[in-house]
């Protein structure tokens, strides 16, 4: 269900409708009259009200530029509502004509995560079964869909795996000022059929052939039992705040244990706590070694 806030403009003869997905991708529309509407079943209704003066349709709002003969204080919330039913109602906002391509509906949300660089965009259809890793665009080749976000000049990097994207940015950027046009590009970019991860083109770095059953064998009982623990109780909770985290190496002389951070937990303020606190004393109590230390390494 669309739901419209009222926001006001330096114009006060103008109010902007907003709602919280994109309406019209790429174009904009100015009606003034409702002759010129016909192509917007929506911009015709609001011309039934005497003081609609303009109509005016881009991206994810309305505005309308009214007479002087009202107020906005007295109407505004009258057409927000009328706004709201028609669109909730299945109202045609413009008509424009759409490629023969038939979309497959996709929901995309956007999570925060501790990482305050870092946004997780989940999807409601898995993405990949190979997690891919993009520092940069050069590292995109068996990801389009990466490839076309390092087009936004403020992402930084680009981690995916099962059924998110995290995305983290560059200071130059607020989250509240991107995160709906990012959320809209992925959820178009899915529905549209294209390729997320060609997991064909994956190469198979050290990190993903140490994934594999045949190199868990090959490891010491210490080793497999430490890979255990991060797989079934520490991953979860990692990968549900956008990141990832895999075994790399245990010193058993120096009772020391290498991990791989990935996504959101790279470069994370609190990954440092996370891991004394969390991840180093959980190895701790459940292999009874105190003498067990953790040591990150950004992916």
């Amino acid at each position: 269900m669309y739901k419209v806030a009222i926001k006001e403009t330096n114009n006060p003869l103008i109010i902007k409708f907003e709602l919280d997905e994109f309406i019209v991708k790429n174009q904009s529309f100015e009606f003034k009259n409702i002759d010129e509407a016909k192509n917007s079943p929506l911009a015709q209704q609001l011309f039934y009200l005497p003081f609609v003066k303009t109509v005016y349709i881009s991206g994810n709002f309305i505005a309308i530029e009214r007479f002087s003969i009202v107020e906005w204080k007295d109407v505004q919330n009258e057409v927000a509502e009328q706004i709201e039913s028609f669109i909730n109602d299945g109202g045609i906002i413009v008509k424009i004509e759409e490629n023969s391509t038939k979309k497959t509906p996709v929901t995309i949300y956007a999570e925060n995560t501790p990482n305050p660089a870092v946004l997780k965009f989940v999807s409601n259809k898995l993405l990949t079964k190979t997690m891919i890793e993009c520092k940069n665009i050069d590292d995109t080749v068996a990801s389009p869909l990466a490839k076309e976000l390092f087009k936004f000049s403020f992402i930084k990097e680009i981690f995916i795996d099962e059924n998110y994207i995290s995305i983290t940015k560059y200071e130059v950027a607020n989250w509240d000022d991107v995160t709906l046009e990012i959320r809209t590009f992925i959820k178009e970019f899915i529905e549209t059929g294209n390729i997320v991860v060609d997991e064909s083109l994956i190469v198979k770095t050290e990190i993903h052939k140490n994934q594999q059953e045949d190199y868990f064998d090959k490891l010491d009982v210490t080793s497999q039992q430490i890979i255990n623990i991060l797989e079934e109780y520490i991953k979860p909770a990692v990968q549900s705040d956008g990141g990832n985290i895999m075994f790399d190496s245990f010193d058993p002389t120096e009772k020391r244990v290498k991990v791989i951070l990935q996504g959101a937990c790279s470069g994370c303020p609190s990954s440092t706590f996370t891991l004394k606190n969390g991840i180093e004393n959980m190895l701790k109590d459940m292999l009874k070694d105190q003498d067990i230390k953790v040591e990150a390494i950004n992916a």
